[in-house]
């Protein structure tokens, strides 16, 4: 069965070939669907956007900022996008859109524009040029959010049934890109297009995906027990939707990354709020709800994955391969306000989350394994890490490739800022 390719599907593909009918065809999708003339519409060329669109438009009524998020095949998955409503029912801080479609393949949100930066555009400024004042208010606007989601996470936490986590379009940040829809076949979906049958072009070596899915890492001096292949193949079987019911759901964002977060700093106090809720949900399984803050706002940086070019000046990584290892050595590391904000997550959500599913007899005993697998699905598959695939270079796809396996598998010895993290949650060790 052919399925129809969707408009926002097409809009999307149109701006990233950088064709101006995308533009014409949007102002067509507004007037179509909420009987708005829009003019001067503009598509932010925007780094972070990496499977969405957003951009601004004027009417007579004002201006106004438009988001949607659009999910490679997305027309045979299941699920609804843009449950709005659910996170401020919830209590969590969240801009509410004057203009919402929800209907398949055309999704997409309308807010009324505002001159607040994005949380993504504070932290990257605090990279490149760290300032004590600025990296204070980001992790205390942070600590702030924390506090909020934890307490949603605490008063909303239940038992759900198979069903009722499988029915939420969370999954399609994860187990749906792993497999081919609609019959499942894996490997499928992004990770078949991404990378099986292809070539990895590192500093130093290049090996065909044969090898390299069977290669063990070793990242400055350290091991790692899993193989990319191997954590592909776990995460396709321990992150089925029904499976994760085990951890009960909660009321949750599900891809709050910091794009996706307003900043606002008011008399030497900083807040946020959250935005374009593509995934919320009311049953998201619990050990998913905060995958994607952690990674993507906290390992994803600095540069490697949004601003490549930059992360392979600033940079070096090299690889050998001899005996199924890949040895590789690289300078790379987090900054100290994504340290700071990782020191955030761990104390003020992760481990009392933990702490409240042990004490309900709700967390899983592999629950750590189920945090690595996640972890791991979102820089592999939120975009194509192989060199010259998309605008990644060797160095950037070497580095990507290493924190992905940092943070998918247990070190064989010693330890690293996956495995501390882990550590400091463990409700066992807390």
């Amino acid at each position: 069965m052919t399925i129809a390719t969707s408009r926002t599907a097409e809009i999307r593909r149109l701006a990233g070939a950088g064709d101006g009918a995308a533009e014409a065809m949007l102002v067509a999708l507004l007037r179509d669907l909420f009987a708005v003339e829009a003019t001067g519409l503009t598509i932010n060329r925007d780094q972070y956007s990496l499977n969405s669109l957003n951009g601004f438009f004027e009417t007579p009524e004002g201006g106004f900022f438009f988001k949607f998020h659009q999910e490679d095949g997305e027309e045979a998955m299941s699920g609804e996008y843009y449950r709005a409503d659910i996170l401020a029912r919830a209590g969590l801080p969240v801009d509410q859109p004057v203009l919402m479609s929800v209907l398949p393949g055309e999704q997409i949100l309308v807010y009324r524009r505002r001159t607040d930066p994005r949380f993504s555009d504070v932290l990257r400024a605090l990279d490149l040029e760290p300032d004590a004042e600025g990296t204070r208010l980001a992790i205390a606007a942070e600590t702030g959010l924390s506090d909020a989601v934890l307490a949603v996470y605490r008063r909303t936490l239940h038992a759900v049934t198979p069903q009722q986590a499988a029915a939420e379009p969370v999954h399609r940040l994860f187990y749906d890109r792993l497999v081919e829809h609609p019959d499942g076949r894996y490997p499928g979906g992004r990770l078949a297009g991404f990378y099986v049958g292809q070539e990895f072009a590192f500093p130093g070596v290049s090996l065909g995906w044969e090898a390299f899915a069977k290669a063990r890492f070793r990242v400055n001096g350290i091991l790692y027990a899993r193989t990319v292949g191997a954590l592909f193949d776990a995460a396709v079987q321990r992150l089925k939707p029904e499976a994760l019911a085990d951890a009960g759901g909660v009321t949750a964002h599900g891809d709050a990354h910091n794009a996706n977060v307003w900043y606002q700093e008011k008399d030497g106090r900083a807040s946020l709020a959250f935005f374009d809720p593509a995934f919320a949900g009311e049953h998201v399984p619990t050990l998913l709800a905060e995958i994607k803050t952690t990674f993507h706002n906290i390992l994803a940086h600095p540069l490697w994955l949004y601003d490549p070019a930059m992360a392979a000046e600033r940079y070096a990584a090299t690889a050998t391969y001899a005996d199924g290892v890949l040895d590789v050595t690289t300078d790379w590391a987090p900054s100290e306000v994504r340290l700071g904000l990782l020191q955030v997550k761990a104390e003020r959500l992760w481990r009392p989350l933990l702490t409240e599913l042990a004490a309900r007899c709700m967390l899983p005993a592999d629950w750590r394994t189920v945090l690595r697998l996640g972890l791991f699905l979102c820089p592999t598959l939120v975009m194509n890490l192989r060199a010259g695939a998309t605008t990644h270079n060797p160095v950037s796809s070497l580095i990507g490739f290493s924190v992905a396996v940092m943070a998918g598998s247990e070190p064989v010895t010693g330890n690293d800022v996956v495995s501390r993290f882990l550590d400091a949650i463990d409700p066992a060790r807390a």
